[in-house]
């Protein structure tokens, strides 16, 4: 067991680096966009933030060898010439794995927080997704597994009609249409806020602002527990060992405490840790409609802004909860099931 923790963990580390490489390297394939801000003063600062973290170079004299000239600025302080050149791929690409591997150096922000590491932005953003993610499933998992279970109990009746045709509607809306009508219902009847106030000084308002997130976040992941929860229990209860247990005396109650449920949480208990992960995936629509100082907004403000050093630190962020999420996932089979081995000899 232990020698198939270390190979999954050396493995995840292998896909963490091949995956943010080729992310960067595509990353690199953008463009940088050209200031014509007639300051040359504002102008020379926002190339030479580029240049420290390493997308461009700039030359004293005009080259041919770093290709097209993105922009000529003379420094009449100084009396030098600036021509800024992008920087060729694979330079880039050393710059930015070299300042991870020897410093954690994750470059600068260049726009969303101006100065700042870019690691240090998107750790200040995280304790706010955590947060509202954590309550979702704080209340989708145990909704939804005990929604589950008395619909498998009650099966064909009524009221499990009646769930199941209201979770496949709610299935059926798209989220941001579901977000779109709660911040519109915010708006016209201000029983609570039309966005996010984590930051507000008032207790009340900031706990109120948790409502419509966690909500949202909720009753998608509520829907697709209840509905897995009911298949699987559904079908254990009609299995022949189930039958077996009940000839030998077993009542009904215990016949489902202790075999059905049991055998029915093997493959709904892991996932939970994906659920979680797909959840702080999905909530980047959330964040941005709902104006929520978090992860998933990070990461489209650094892409709207090109700020490539912070989006690069995101994007490790949710590759490395994946594969995290991943090896969680192989090894609570082990722990949950006795029958299933991990890295056992066959």
């Amino acid at each position: 067991m232990v020698k198939y923790v270390i190979k999954r963990i050396l493995l995840a580390l292998f896909t963490c680096f091949i995956v943010l490489s080729i992310a960067y390297l595509l990353l690199c394939c953008l463009p940088i966009t050209r200031r014509l801000d007639p300051n040359i003063g504002t102008r020379f600062a926002y190339y030479m933030d580029y240049v420290d973290n390493g997308f461009l170079v700039y030359t004293h004299e005009p080259v041919t060898y770093y290709g097209d000239l993105l922009e000529h600025i003379y420094q009449t302080a100084t009396g030098t010439d600036y021509y800024f050149y992008q920087a060729p791929v694979f330079m880039r690409y050393w710059t930015w794995i070299s300042g991870i591997l020897t410093r954690w150096d994750w470059g600068t922000a260049l726009f969303v927080e101006d100065g700042l590491p870019a690691m240090n932005v998107l750790l200040s953003r995280l304790p706010t997704t955590v947060s509202v993610n954590v309550i979702s499933v704080f209340f989708s998992v145990p909704l939804g597994i005990g929604l589950g279970v008395l619909c498998a109990l009650k099966k064909d009746s009524i009221f499990d009609n009646i769930v199941q045709v209201l979770i496949m509607v709610i299935i059926a809306i798209p989220s941001f249409v579901l977000i779109s009508y709660c911040i519109l219902l915010a708006y016209s009847t201000d029983w609570l806020p039309p966005y996010f106030q984590g930051n507000s000084i008032d207790t009340g308002r900031r706990i109120a602002s948790y409502i419509i997130p966690v909500f949202i976040l909720s009753i998608g992941s509520l829907c697709g527990y209840a509905r897995f929860v009911r298949a699987e229990l559904c079908e254990v209860l009609e299995s022949d060992y189930l039958l077996l247990a009940r000839t030998k005396g077993l009542t009904r109650r215990q016949a489902i405490t202790r075999h059905a449920f049991r055998n029915a949480m093997v493959p709904v208990l892991p996932s939970v840790v994906s659920e979680f992960v797909a959840i702080l995936g999905g909530s980047m629509i959330l964040e941005n409609l709902y104006q929520i100082e978090g992860v998933g907004r990070l990461y489209m403000d650094a892409f709207t802004a090109k700020d490539y050093s912070v989006l690069m630190a995101d994007m490790s962020f949710y590759t490395v909860i994946g594969l995290l999420a991943s090896i969680i996932v192989d090894l609570s089979y082990g722990f949950i099931d006795p029958r299933i081995r991990m890295g056992a000899k066959k």
